[in-house]
């Protein structure tokens, strides 16, 4: 069984760096490995097109690098979703449109071991993740205990119920959604208005004081401070979509100044 670097770094209270792809093209997790700059790459499955056999193809150039893979999901179908994908190789698993504590007790079964311990609905399959073992074997059942379970926070309901939802057991980090946030409180637009980044912050303290380590999402560098001074040590940096539509809107328009051209 591969290490799952993630689980060691919250295992041993040390920070981490993630890099954001849409993309599940191995070229692009093969440069971000060759920085030697990330703990862990995820695949936001939840906004792009992909098959079963890209989801092996993604962990296997994550391996190459010595990192670990996350992907995040849509609401549904959730189960199938995340133990495919850890099936192919993905040390964590990040539950998008979770509404209420429910929602994550049925995210956290979907990948514990189906044993009478975890109470899990993940049973014994010959998947990527363990052709390397026998289905069923100790080993196993602890690789499926290490995956690393993450929860978005961006629905109102799911801010209503944070503590009940920070209590289930089995969630390690949480994640802040402003953008769906603002949506279902219905202040549309609203994800940088300052009650909405107000109701981030709280989510953040209290995450980090009932013990379950909150991540930030950073598009640069310049909120680091604020996010650094809050506590959290845990960063998502960046989105492939992101970083080329910045540049070719900048370079593109100063090209096109340059030339004249209308």
């Amino acid at each position: 069984m591969r290490p799952n670097r993630l689980r060691q770094l919250l295992r041993n209270g040390k920070p981490s760096i993630c890099a954001r792809v849409n993309s599940v093209w191995p070229s692009v997790v093969e440069i971000i490995g060759q920085t030697g700059l990330f703990d862990y790459v995820e695949f936001a499955a939840e906004y792009a097109p992909f098959d079963l056999h890209d989801l092996d193809g993604f962990c296997r150039a994550v391996e190459l690098y010595g990192m670990s893979a996350m992907i995040k999901i849509d609401q549904e179908p959730r189960v199938f979703l995340a133990q495919r994908a850890v099936g192919a190789g993905f040390h964590s698993v990040l539950f998008a449109d979770c509404r209420s504590a429910e929602d994550v007790r049925q995210c956290v079964r979907a990948i514990r071991p189906d044993t009478p311990q975890d109470a899990g609905l993940f049973g014994a399959v010959g998947r990527r993740f363990a052709y390397d073992t026998s289905g069923g074997s100790p080993e196993y059942v602890q690789a499926l205990r290490d995956v690393v379970v993450a929860v978005m926070v961006e629905k109102h309901p799911a801010v209503m119920q944070l503590e009940e939802i920070l209590s289930v057991p089995g969630v390690d980090m949480v994640q802040w959604g402003p953008s769906d946030y603002s949506m279902s409180a219905g202040l549309l637009g609203g994800r940088n208005s300052a009650q909405v980044r107000e109701v981030g912050r709280q989510v953040f303290e209290t995450a980090l004081k009932m013990g379950v380590q909150p991540r930030a999402e950073l598009e640069s560098l310049d909120d680091v401070k604020y996010y650094l001074d809050l506590g959290v040590r845990h960063f998502r940096i960046g989105t492939d979509l992101a970083i080329l539509s910045r540049f070719w809107k900048q370079n593109g328009g100063a090209l096109r100044e340059l030339l004249g051209h209308p």
